[in-house]
């Protein structure tokens, strides 16, 4: 079970009475210090930085944070309706406002930078023994990718894009409604500040195709159910030339007939006879790779668990080794016993001083008499 999720206000680090600019400066100096591009292979400041940006993508809009401050988390619970969080989106927001505002444009005209694709995660089930020791698996990944005709521009070749007409590049309209000046998303370039007049006839001035990427990924020895792999850049295209999204290669463990795991320990069930406890043997028993022998020592009680050091799975790390096999003894106690099976138990109980089971020595008398 997942743990909880913690309060937006208490990750911005800010009180519920916070103003909308306080929450903004609040995000601002989270994003800006967590911020991947800072932090490179800081897998901590990652999750920091999109546990901040999915609290400022709700407190930082007013009806979201209504909504948040009534029903809490499940009201964006994706099971509601709502579509998940896209990490960069209030990054980018504030530092549109910081360089809008210090060359004198308005938010609306930086809405057509060059923006991160979306990330993509891939679920993966691999075998028992693939988990274990590592392998190579080719993925077949549908995503969006740049266009290769325009280079991702969205117009076509000679040409570019032209000043929207109708906003004149602010990406919004305004107009007065008594008091109120009032603004609104440009229609005719979305909010973008500029038009295509030529688009590129492969992407129709998208800037991106959808295609099929295939990868090859290469999973570690030791992977587990959960463990995940990012593959930098292999996500959905940016638009306007910004850089791809990252790939997330989530990994499921396909059950075993035989084995089941607890950490790097593989555990082996194995049933064995009343007599081989009883007197003793060697019994050849499963591993991973190839089959071993264990010796059982007479009187060895039902449940006890042997032991064989290095056959369990290798370190996901690389740096201890490999865990151990264990074997769990139990009983197999039979289904039928022929005539002779039967009496030589029942001989074995008299002489310890067990009472046999009247049904069984009433059909062992009508066996005698069948059979003479």
């Amino acid at each position: 079970m997942p743990p909880p999720k913690r309060d937006f206000y208490e990750v911005l680090g800010v009180g519920r009475e916070a103003s909308q600019e306080e929450i903004k400066k609040a995000y601002r100096k989270l994003a800006l210090k967590h911020h991947p591009d800072r932090n490179p292979n800081d897998k901590g400041s990652e999750e920091r930085f999109k546990e901040a940006s999915a609290a400022y993508q709700i407190l930082g809009d007013p009806e979201r944070r209504a909504q948040y401050d009534r029903f809490g988390h499940a009201a964006f619970d994706p099971q509601n309706g709502f579509g998940g969080f896209n990490f960069n989106a209030g990054f980018e927001d504030l530092f549109s406002d910081t360089v809008g505002d210090a060359c004198g444009g308005g938010r609306g005209r930086s809405r057509g930078r060059a923006r991160r694709g979306e990330d993509l995660r891939y679920d993966l089930e691999i075998p028992f023994e693939e988990a274990a020791f590592g392998c190579e698996k080719k993925l077949a990944v549908p995503r969006w990718k740049g266009c290769e005709t325009c280079a991702g521009r969205g117009s076509k070749e000679g040409t570019a894009p032209r000043t929207c007409p109708s906003c004149r590049g602010s990406g919004q309209i305004r107009f007065q409604q008594g008091f109120f000046s009032i603004a609104k998303t440009c229609s005719q370039c979305s909010g973008e500040g500029s038009v295509i007049a030529d688009p590129c006839a492969s992407c129709s001035g998208s800037g991106r195709v959808r295609s099929t990427q295939n990868l090859n990924v290469k999973i570690p020895a030791g992977v587990d159910s959960g463990s995940r792999l990012k593959l930098r850049a292999e996500g959905e295209a940016g638009t306007a030339g910004g850089p791809s999204g990252d790939l997330y290669v989530v990994v499921s463990v396909a059950e075993h007939p035989i084995f089941t795991r607890q950490g790097q320990d593989v555990i082996c069930e194995l049933p064995v006879s009343f007599t081989q406890l009883a007197l003793g043997a060697e019994i050849e028993v499963p591993t991973l790779e190839e089959k071993a022998k264990i010796k059982i020592p007479a009187g060895t009680q039902n449940g006890s668990v042997f032991r064989l050091k290095g056959k369990g799975v290798p370190d996901l790390q690389g740096g201890y080794g490999r865990g151990d096999e264990l074997v769990r003894i139990h009983i197999d106690v039979p289904r039928k016993l022929s005539v002779r099976q039967r009496e030589i138990l029942e001989e074995y109980a008299k002489n310890g001083g067990e009472e046999v089971s009247p049904v069984g020595k009433g059909f062992l008398d009508r066996v005698r008499e069948m059979f003479g």
